[in-house]
């Protein structure tokens, strides 16, 4: 099957002069750039249409490439780039010594071989995590200089039991490591290799003392990336650390929703709104004031029955398109596990099913991106 021609470029087939036009520009396809407001930048491109176009829609190598390798390990989102993705992504806590390193939750038990180290064993303690009890090894109770010394392994053995080859191989990388990363994949691939973080559980971790958000502006303003256009964009499952982005960056910011629950912040303060208040159309426009872009679960846009198939897509991308958001949906993987039922293979959870045509349906809504886990799987499904 042959590729549109911009993932042509994505993977250098093209000529390297065009290429090197999309690096000198640093574009962020597939959301708002910064401008007066972003609400009036959403007014804007309500007003002119929006929608996905192939040349425009991204993809964002979700915990880098983590159907291949170990989730957030700098080999996962190195295979990510080489795959073809357009950003890679590192959900962001914080050591005990304030530097930010890449986990898929503070907890630590799953994806390092923490558990194995006598070292640590009186590390293991019981934490509320969002007013939920969570028992492990937290990665703000530990240095830096200490996690280096744990190593990485698959959170999903028995979904992923070929991911597991790699346990023990590689570190847990800073922030730092995954900039550095992708500003040298971006020299040699000759396209840019953009970072698309995500803070997570913030309001957990300001009740540490050891918030996230500050370290963040301070490396993207170290890094030279606190601009209109660098290859960045910065997202949240919660709304007021969002609404303080706001106030001090400059690139794209995205509001994450779920097909249930509400964000944390929202919870502990008892303002009754949910993920379902916020994706209708007034809680979209309301999202366009702080944000450029929807980041909402693949569910919200096509939902399953009762019996796990798909249903007819809702209105959201419309919606949120309306609103002047850009729409980048989670998390396509092409496993069982995580399929559909009309598009498993078996009932082998492991076993890989129609992944191809998944993705298909879904960028078939009108996506501005995807995040993926097999992001060559959603490449090749964007003919």
């Amino acid at each position: 099957m042959a590729f549109t021609s911009r993932f042509r470029k994505r993977l250098g087939v093209v000529a390297l002069g065009a290429v090197a036009v999309l690096a000198t520009t640093g574009a962020v396809p597939g959301a708002a750039q910064s401008g007066p407001s972003r609400a009036e930048a959403g007014q804007a491109d309500a007003a002119q249409g929006s929608g996905a176009h192939a040349d425009d829609r991204i993809v964002v190598g979700h915990r880098g490439a983590s159907g291949y390798r170990p989730e957030h390990t700098l080999a996962s989102y190195e295979l990510a780039a080489r795959m073809g993705a357009d950003y890679i992504e590192p959900d962001l806590v914080t050591t005990s010594d304030g530097v930010l390193v890449a986990r898929h939750e503070p907890e630590i038990g799953g994806t390092t071989d923490v558990a194995d180290r006598p070292e640590f064993a009186d590390r293991k303690t019981t934490k509320l995590v969002d007013g939920e009890p969570m028992t492990g090894w937290f990665a703000e109770d530990f240095t830096l200089a200490e996690l280096k010394t744990l190593r990485a392994k698959e959170r999903l053995p028995e979904v992923r039991p070929n991911n597991t080859i790699y346990d023990g191989r590689f570190e847990i990388p800073t922030l730092q490591e995954v900039i550095d990363l992708s500003q040298q994949l971006s020299r040699e691939l000759h396209r840019p290799i953009g970072i698309f973080p995500e803070t997570k559980h913030p309001t957990y971790f300001q009740e540490q003392g050891l918030a996230l958000e500050p370290k963040l502006v301070e490396a993207l303003n170290r890094n030279h990336l606190n601009r209109p256009n660098a290859k960045v964009q910065v997202q949240s499952f919660e709304v007021t650390n969002l609404k303080e982005l706001d106030d001090q960056v400059r690139v794209p910011l995205v509001q994450l929703t779920s097909t249930s629950g509400a964000p944390y912040d929202f919870v502990k303060s008892g303002d009754p709104r949910t993920y379902e208040d916020m994706t209708t159309p007034e809680g979209l426009r309301e999202i366009a004031t702080y944000a450029d872009g929807l980041g909402p679960s693949i569910g919200q846009i096509i939902p399953l029955d009762a019996d796990g198939n798909t249903t007819e897509p809702t209105s959201l991308v419309d919606d949120s398109h309306a609103a002047g958001l850009s729409v980048v949906p989670w998390t396509f993987r092409a496993e069982n596990e995580f399929l559909p039922a009309d598009y498993d293979s078996s009932d082998d959870p492991a076993e890989w099913g129609d992944a191809l045509g998944w993705a298909k349906a879904v960028w078939d809504t009108g996506v501005d991106g995807l995040f993926a886990d097999h992001p060559d799987v959603v490449i090749e499904a964007a003919e």
